[in-house]
């Protein structure tokens, strides 16, 4: 019979491994052992047999030249894995299916294809009023919450870019026809952390979404609630949008995003630059 204590001791030897490989990916130059033991609080001589263990599974290297420790090439491929394997609709799927119930609307996932967002994924509300985008739709980005909410990452000259490749026509009286209207309403976003589609699509239906970011703070997806005006009244507006954009934080952090990449604040320029 195995030993609880071999297992409880082999388990903190993996979260002490994992945590030198967090130190040293975070680290541009590598780290000395000294430093790198003082960074994950272990003693130099623990800190030394995990690293030559790691070291012989190529997960970590020595550089003489520097005396410093870096990753290795097997760290290199395990994570390429990810990037091959991740799939941001089987990542979203079940945050939008909580979102459902708990906002009783429509939860859309959005991806950008082009220069316009393109509906790759839907959990529809079950209540018989109700917004439909069918899988496959597509949307302008300056008349829709998930456009607008995958722009407002974007660089001012990227904006401008995909809006004089698409124009901004007019739908709805409510619609941002303006260029510099746009950007204003990217800042707000940034701000608020989601954005709002205040029936500048259709007329009657309102929306919130929130853009869901990769390792390098880019979108690559955007989260989106949308129902009836009379239902998506002020409040319950601003209700669903920080529901919607912790959710879309939750699934970036999946898809590889840390720190501020994982949150609305903007790791790209901000449009208005």
């Amino acid at each position: 019979m195995t030993d609880e204590r071999e297992i409880g001791h082999g388990v903190q030897s993996v979260v002490r491994a994992l945590a030198i490989l967090d130190a040293l990916a975070e680290s541009e130059g590598g780290l000395t052992l000294s430093m790198l033991a003082r960074r994950v609080a272990l003693p130099p001589s623990s800190a030394h047999r995990l690293l030559t263990t790691l070291q012989r599974e190529q997960f970590v290297r020595f550089d003489q030249m520097s005396r410093s420790w870096l990753v290795g090439l097997r760290a290199f491929t395990v994570g390429n894995a990810f990037l091959q394997s991740r799939n941001v609709v089987s990542l979203a799927r079940p945050y939008m299916r909580r979102l459902m119930e708990e906002s009783k609307e429509t939860v859309n996932l959005y991806l950008l294809v082009g220069s316009d967002p393109v509906c790759k994924a839907q959990v529809q509300s079950r209540i018989m009023i109700r917004a439909i985008s069918k899988p496959g739709g597509t949307l302008l980005v300056h008349r829709s919450a998930a456009g607008k909410a995958m722009l407002s990452r974007s660089r001012r000259q990227e904006v401008a870019e995909i809006i004089e490749h698409r124009g901004m026509a007019r739908a709805t009286a409510n619609t941002i026809v303006s260029f510099d209207r746009l950007v204003e309403d990217l800042a707000k976003t940034r701000a608020r952390g989601f954005a709002i589609d205040d029936e500048e699509f259709t007329p009657g239906l309102r929306c919130v979404a929130a853009p869901i970011v990769d390792e390098n703070g880019v979108s690559q997806a955007a989260l989106s609630v949308a129902g009836p005006s009379d239902r998506m009244i002020d409040n319950r507006l601003m209700e669903l949008g920080k529901a919607i954009g912790e959710a879309a934080r939750m699934v970036s952090r999946e898809l590889g995003a840390v720190g501020e990449d994982a949150s609305h604040r903007p790791a790209t320029p901000r449009a208005s630059d």
